[in-house]
């Protein structure tokens, strides 16, 4: 269309109904001549610089009050750079006209955003420092299909939504534009009218790479972050540490409670970096699995309420400073799991809830788009924007911050309708199912992008049902994860070793049930967070007798999860025996570690960690049927278990023996696959561990008396609420 001056209507502009900006600002041919006009409230004067020899062409006419400027050179046919000078009492400056650039975008950019198939849309899509025409600045676009008029607003423009308005370049909901001069630092959101011309509450950018701390909620212009890696001998052999068939032993972590400096203010990531790293390292875990680092409104979520997913929370540095931890973590030889929610969102104003004036990001029907439990909206996974905004910010983490693995939270709500909700609350699928059809979709393409881009990567999924295939193929129908937390046996054994020690015998089935689905799925086996809040105390707490006794239960747990096929995980503090329940307002009881038993608990910790890492058979068949077998577990009036571990070969190796009872059995038989001297490997009631240094002098010999299936046998000392790991040395 040509361009006509007498079709602007500033009443309509000042309303806040400019739709199409590059129509009426900038500088246009007209009559044989330039047309151009500017809005630039709060100055005097504006005029015109030509760029190429820095000379004053002419003075704009102001137009109205408000800051509309117009000026006409009639003599001049071509276009020329050119920038603006304003002046305000005495003071001037000079800026680039935002309307004299080009598109943000490319066109292979806009179609792959269309088609919601942008792997790296968090390279286009929010903020970017970039160079247009020989000009520093910020690129920005955002995706806001239904919204009238989107303009951004900062601490640049005295959060003005008329100085900076964006463009639309196609009819695919995206709005761009280029912002000479910009810097890091700079604060900024989106000013969105939707589609009733109502204003939406000032938005902050959903591809932010750095955001204000609450109370405070805007977007802070960063780009990606540079950083220059060192942990080129990690990520080479990587794909060997995050194997099926390798020792992975996690410690679970929040950042924000872990420790604390003297008068109770967070530690950085370069603190954390140089305490926690080696704190893990010489417990001797193989993997740092953090609770969610997505920047998040609300301290006391613990991350699970993120909004700004593509930013470090700023609580403890910057998106540089992150990296600085996982490259620490990496040259130390851990690697890093994170805690991801893709399953909802808080609904903050300033968020992703009715982002353009509709229901963008979560269905409109609360049916599908609330989670009743976390008073939280749900992504709808169908819309193929929405699934890519994730599956990009997935392979963020994965790809900008060197990550090892995601753990996705919540699958379980992601995967049914009528999770969490009665009848008439929720909607069946077109097939009349409770299965959530296009979440299912999405977590299969995301296993499979996932891996196919990092193929040395961990996704691991927090998934409490039976849904068959978890941790399956998407190929053979699986969801394609490659690791799904065992939330059954985890439940079964808290449950049983909180029953006092007379009672266990009536309870037999509950600590071995789990073991009928162990070959099922790939498993970690997790004492995560979840078991040391909200009134359930700590482990040390949830573990019945005197207090010897609820010592010794505790070092029989933890024995229990590394005698069993499976990944290991315990959140911190459980390694030293933490007496409170976990308080995200506070750093962990450190002092106890001052105290034997404690320290004990922190010791067989280590050793366990040590064994687990050292004996093949304790970890080569965690994901294999063979990796484990039962001698004995059907003795429920001695409350003994009876097991041997075997590597990927069939070999024996481990023999584990635990004593669930408070009462020692003496010259107890267990039958073994192998004759000869077994040497003890460990024994959790050990002095050192804090127990009563009960057991079998390091070492024990068959004798030709068949015993459970096996040929030969051992004769015993079982001490009480104990296990031994014992293994034949010939």
């Amino acid at each position: 269309m040509t361009f006509d001056p007498n079709r602007f209507d500033s009443e309509e502009f000042y309303g806040g109904f400019c739709h199409d900006p590059m129509a009426d600002f900038g500088c246009h041919a007209w009559k044989g001549g330039l047309f151009f006009r500017a809005f630039r409230p709060n100055v005097d004067t504006v005029a015109l610089i030509d760029a190429r020899n820095d000379t004053v062409v002419a003075k704009f006419k102001r137009t109205d009050p408000e800051g509309l400027f117009e000026l006409h050179l009639a003599d001049q046919a071509e276009p020329f750079p050119y920038r603006l000078r304003m002046t305000s009492g005495s003071h001037s400056w000079e800026l680039e006209d935002h309307y004299s650039f080009g598109p943000v975008l490319g066109e292979l950019d806009r179609y792959l955003m269309g088609e919601g198939n942008h792997l790296e849309a968090y390279r286009k899509l929010g903020a970017h420092l970039c160079k247009k025409n020989g000009v520093d600045g910020v690129a920005f676009a955002l995706w806001a299909p239904n919204a009238r008029r989107v303009s951004i607003v900062g601490s640049f423009n005295n959060w003005d939504g008329r100085c900076h308005l964006m463009q639309q370049y196609a009819m695919n909901g995206i709005w761009e534009l280029f912002i000479p001069r910009l810097t890091p630092g700079d604060f900024y959101k989106f000013e969105i009218q939707g589609l009733n011309g109502k204003l939406m509450p000032l938005k902050s950018d959903p591809f932010a790479f750095r955001s204000e701390l609450a109370p405070n909620n805007a977007s802070i212009v960063h780009g990606l972050p540079e950083f220059e890696w060192r942990d080129e001998g990690w990520m080479k052999n990587r794909h060997r540490n995050n194997s099926h068939t390798a020792p992975i032993s996690v410690f679970e972590a929040h950042l924000g409670s872990w420790r604390r400096k003297e008068d109770g203010s967070f530690l950085s990531y370069l603190e954390l970096a140089e305490q926690m790293v080696p704190y893990v390292k010489h417990l001797g875990y193989t993997h740092i699995q953090l609770l969610p680092v997505s920047e998040h409104p609300l301290y006391a979520s613990w991350g699970y309420q993120p909004l700004g997913l593509f930013a470090p929370t700023g609580r403890y540095g910057k998106p540089e400073d992150f990296k600085t931890f996982v490259d620490a973590a990496h040259r130390a030889g851990i690697g890093i799991f994170l805690d991801w929610v893709p399953a909802h969102f808080p609904e903050d104003s300033h968020g992703l809830a009715f982002f353009d004036g509709t229901h963008l990001y979560e269905h409109a029907d609360p049916r599908q788009g609330r989670q009743q439990d976390w008073g939280t909206l749900i992504y709808n996974y169908g819309r193929e924007e929405v699934s890519n905004y994730l599956i990009a910010n997935a392979l963020f983490w994965l790809d900008q911050f060197h990550i090892d693995g995601l753990r996705v939270d919540a699958v379980a709500s992601m995967l049914y309708l009528n999770y969490s909700r009665r009848e008439g609350e929720w909607i069946p699928n077109r097939y009349g199912g409770k299965e959530n059809l296009e979440s299912i979709a999405f977590l299969r393409r995301l296993n499979e992008v996932a891996y196919a881009k990092f193929p040395d990567v961990m996704m691991i999924a927090e998934e409490s049902t039976a849904w068959p295939g978890v941790s399956r193929p998407t190929s053979t129908g699986g969801l394609g994860f490659g690791l799904k937390w065992d939330m059954g046996w985890m439940h079964d054994t808290l449950r049983y070793l909180g029953r006092h020690m007379l009672h266990r015998r009536w309870h037999h089935d509950e600590i071995t049930f789990s073991m009928l689905y162990r070959n099922a799925e790939n498993f970690v086996l997790p004492l995560s967070h979840d078991e040391v809040v909200h009134g359930k105390k700590s482990l040390l707490w949830r573990m019945p007798g005197s207090r010897e006794e609820q010592f010794a239960n505790l070092r029989l747990l933890y024995a229990w999860q590394f005698a069993l096929s499976g990944k290991k995980m315990i959140f911190m503090g459980g390694e030293f025996a933490q007496d409170h329940e976990w308080d995200h307002t506070r750093a962990l009881d450190w002092h106890l570690l001052q105290y034997h038993p404690h320290q004990g608990v922190s010791n067989l910790i280590r050793d366990l960690n040590k064994l687990y890492k050292s004996e093949v058979s304790l970890y080569e068949g965690d994901c294999e049927p063979g990796g484990f077998r039962w001698i004995d577990c059907a003795d429920r009036k001695n409350n003994v278990l009876a097991l041997v571990r075997h590597d990927l070969h069939g070999a024996p190796g481990v023999v584990v023996v635990l004593n669930l009872s408070g009462a020692t059995r003496d010259n107890y038989r267990v039958g073994v696959p192998q004759s000869g001297v077994y040497k003890e490997l460990l024994n959790t009631d050990s002095a050192y561990y804090g127990g009563w240094n009960h057991g079998n002098l390091g070492e024990l010999e068959t004798e030709n008396i068949p015993a459970h299936h096996h040929q030969q046998s051992l004769r015993m000392t079982l001490p009480p609420l104990s296990a031994l790991f014992l293994k034949n040395q010939e």
